[in-house]
């Protein structure tokens, strides 16, 4: 059987939307869905209590609605369940090893303070060794399209853009190729982002050039993403390829270019740290602050 979507449902209205958004990406990607519920999600008894009759009919009644959710929107495609015994996390991390991708659900904040990410799906985001998306409650199918004429939400028009962020320091290819593939199926445009430092005047030696203006800076910038992104557009000939690179913060870059997009990519790197899995400054910013869905995707 070809590596399922998985989806992780606890009954919660973003749970419920990341598992309508896992229904339409195995539908694009013509892969099986996976329904997971996690007896002690949000754990109340002590470790190594069983697991209740309740729970296990709660367990069963999150994973039919979750199902009849499915239904609504890919009524083409066959889900099947599983539940399972937490902890939450480690559950999670163990059924992502076999899968396509996981998704996750986000709740989503008014205003600067963003998303609130709780400490399972930030804790899945910073060990899973197979892409993660999280997806924001209120996460409707339109969202994903360009609207109609008029402004009006649709699911008939074209998808709206996918949005890589690169670092040029460190590219990855299974960043790279995640993100064409997504825009492919969706016969959405990449814009791909790069943001670039500008030089402080403390940094300079007596004999280099600090006048080089930022445009000239920007240029040269541009020019190393199209050499990285050049192997991909032969690749995927029919992708539209958008590059942007921009002065700053890589942060605040990929907020502004990932305002209106249908999906975000991002990448996080596997490493062994003494004090444990990190996210990163800027996937940390991308899971808190975007709302569009983001895909992590974890790479050497």
């Amino acid at each position: 059987m070809l590596p399922p979507v998985i989806a992780g449902v606890d009954g919660s209205a973003e749970s419920l939307a990341a598992a309508d958004w896992a229904a339409r990406e195995a539908a694009r990607r013509d892969r099986p869905l996976r329904l997971v519920h996690v007896w002690n999600w949000h754990p109340r008894q002590e470790d190594g209590e069983p697991v209740t009759a309740a729970q296990r009919h709660q367990a069963r009644r999150v994973l039919r609605r979750a199902k009849e959710r499915v239904r609504a929107v890919a009524p083409n495609l066959r889900p099947y369940d599983e539940q399972m015994e937490g902890p939450a996390t480690a559950a999670l991390l163990k059924t992502a090893e076999a899968s396509e991708l996981l998704v996750l659900g986000s709740r989503g904040l008014s205003g600067v303070t963003g998303f609130l990410v709780g400490s399972v799906a930030q804790g899945v985001v910073a060990r899973a060794t197979r892409p993660v998306v999280l997806v924001r409650a209120g996460e409707e199918p339109a969202d994903e399209h360009l609207p109609a004429p008029g402004g009006r939400p649709s699911v008939l028009t074209g998808y709206r853009d996918v949005v890589l962020g690169v670092g040029l320091g460190d590219p990855c290819d299974a960043v790279i190729e995640f993100a064409f593939e997504a825009a492919r199926l969706r016969g959405a445009r990449l814009r791909v982002v790069h943001a670039w430092q500008p030089p402080s005047p403390l940094g300079l030696g007596p004999g280099e050039i600090g006048l080089v203006g930022g445009a000239q800076r920007a240029e040269e910038w541009l020019g190393f993403l199209s050499a990285v992104l050049q192997v991909w557009r032969d690749k995927y000939p029919g992708v539209e390829v958008a590059e942007t690179v921009a002065a700053g913060r890589a942060q605040s870059a990929l907020l502004r270019a990932a305002s209106g997009a249908s999906l975000l990519v991002v990448g996080r790197h596997l490493t062994d740290r003494p004090a444990g899995p990190r996210i990163g400054p800027v996937t940390h910013a991308a899971i808190h602050h975007v709302g569009c869905p983001v895909a992590v995707v974890p790479h050497e």
